[in-house]
């Protein structure tokens, strides 16, 4: 299945408010069987902005496609010297109270799954095990010609043996991870071939345009069916590949929860929408629950 790259969705009149009653949470959350699907908003405190936020970065840049990866050496090029560069304060990241909590409801059985629309890693930086990368993960990178698998730190000394002395200055960092440049600062920055076959080297993530892969679609749909509820956490739902399993959970009658400060495609199909933030809101649902995010009772 393909992911539509839509990068704006409006909100609409007719949408249901939202609220800061955490009740509906807690209960789901008290009974297990809770599928947590999380986007770029629960990653925000651990300074990685989202992309429709009220700071969001799309106000300032447009995600690379799949298409204009592929079919452009000069895209690709920029695409590389951006991600090297966002790739050293993104990789310094750490978790938040808002991952922290999520695993601590994994470790003590509340949850059934977790998807996570984020390519960051830091759920599990977090502790939380089985997490499913619906866009993959920027710490891999994958050949489009051999398919070979390698880490990425090891394309990172590559890339700086092959543009000594590339430091420019830049001030934002993007939910894809890659950094803020212009063309001129990109300049003849050098991409580094597939150690194995020579070919195109691409992060193993799903870019805007690209489909996700199909076995995996239908392994979170199956984490859909066997779930109790569906928790979202801090995602607009603008994008498919996410609000699809919302549409499924409510479609099999399963309540669907979201904790997002901004309106979402998905409210529509959602029991509430917690208006709060995530960290917080988070951790005082760990605490009423009495559970510590360290793993032991509150």
């Amino acid at each position: 299945m393909r992911m539509r790259p839509t990068l704006s969705w409006t909100p609409t009149e007719d949408l249901p408010h939202g609220t800061t009653d955490l009740r509906p949470v807690t209960d789901a959350l008290s009974t297990g069987g809770v599928l947590v699907l999380s986007g770029a908003g629960i990653s925000t405190e651990s300074g990685i902005p989202d992309y429709r936020g009220e700071h969001g970065s799309l106000s300032r840049h447009t995600p690379m496609t799949y298409q204009e990866f592929t079919g452009s050496d000069r895209a690709r090029r920029r695409y590389w010297a951006r991600s090297h560069l966002g790739w050293r304060t993104f990789g310094r990241a750490r978790p938040n109270d808002g991952h922290r909590a999520v695993a601590a409801f994994g470790r003590h059985g509340l949850l059934s799954g977790l998807i996570t629309q984020n390519v960051d890693g830091l759920h599990q930086a977090a502790g939380s095990e089985g997490v499913v990368e619906l866009h993959g993960g920027l710490d891999r990178v994958v050949c489009l010609s051999c398919h070979d698998v390698s880490e990425r730190r090891e394309l990172a000394r590559r890339l700086e043996e092959a543009n000594p002395g590339f430091e420019p200055p830049s001030a934002m960092i993007n939910p894809d991870g890659d950094a803020d440049l212009t063309d001129e600062q990109v300049g003849d920055f050098h991409v580094v071939p597939c150690t194995v076959c020579g070919g195109i080297l691409k992060p193993d993530v799903v870019f805007f345009g690209e489909s996700v892969p199909p076995a995996r679609v239908e392994g979170c749909r199956r984490l859909v069916r066997e779930a109790t509820s569906l928790l979202v956490l801090g995602s607009s739902l603008t994008v498919m590949s996410g609000l699809r399993f919302v549409r499924q959970a409510a479609q099999e009658g399963k309540p669907v929860l979201i904790i997002n400060r901004d309106p979402t495609r998905g409210d529509p199909h959602a029991l509430t929408r917690v208006a709060l933030p995530l960290g917080t809101t988070l951790t005082t649902a760990a605490a009423r629950l009495e559970i510590a995010l360290d793993g032991t009772a509150a």
